[in-house]
């Protein structure tokens, strides 16, 4: 049950960002960096941490602009599926749930949570300063939650779940009433 719970925090983290919790997971992991992350073992470390770096310094800049949340939120909404798969994998490696479960399971939970910001940032026309930091310092703790504290970062993973859910809700009534 706690590598679910690592796993679902893990995959929430990529459900807001890309690169910046694969390139804490690849730093998590000391000197081998990414050789036990599935699919990033056979990338070239030097270069995967060129990329990351470089995508999370794009991530963490652009963010704050509201043409910079438009572009990211274009490639997040179709990279995040993939990299919640790869977190959800990295995270949960000793567990006895198959790992296409993991995988569809870390993957879905980062699209949810893709959609809803990019529900948000239509509804309110841009995302405000506030939620674009607490996006980021989220992200990182539920990172290293996924490896120090699973119990809460899954916990706050399910929390981030039961907003989308309220969201989708209000969303329905929103429109509905608009009708």
């Amino acid at each position: 049950m706690i590598e679910i719970l690592a796993t679902l925090s893990a995959s929430a983290a990529a459900g807001m960002r890309i690169g910046t919790p694969l390139l804490i997971i690849g730093l998590l992991q000391g000197s081998s960096l990414w050789s036990q992350v599935p699919i990033l073992s056979h990338i070239s470390p030097p270069i995967l941490l060129g990329c990351l770096s470089c995508w999370s310094l794009v991530e963490l800049l652009a963010s704050k602009k509201l043409w910079g949340q438009r572009l990211l939120q274009m490639v997040q909404l179709f990279m995040s599926p993939l990299v919640g798969a790869i977190m959800g994998l990295a995270v949960a490696s000793a567990t006895a749930t198959p790992n296409w479960l993991i995988a569809c399971i870390g993957g879905l939970l980062a699209l949810v949570l893709q959609l809803v910001q990019v529900g948000w940032f239509y509804r309110l026309r841009g995302l405000p300063l506030w939620a674009v930091f607490l996006q980021d310092t989220l992200c990182v703790a539920l990172v290293l939650f996924a490896f120090d504290a699973p119990w809460q970062g899954g916990l706050i993973a399910l929390i981030l779940l039961w907003f989308a859910v309220r969201s989708a809700k209000q969303w329905y009534d929103w429109y509905w009433q608009k009708s």
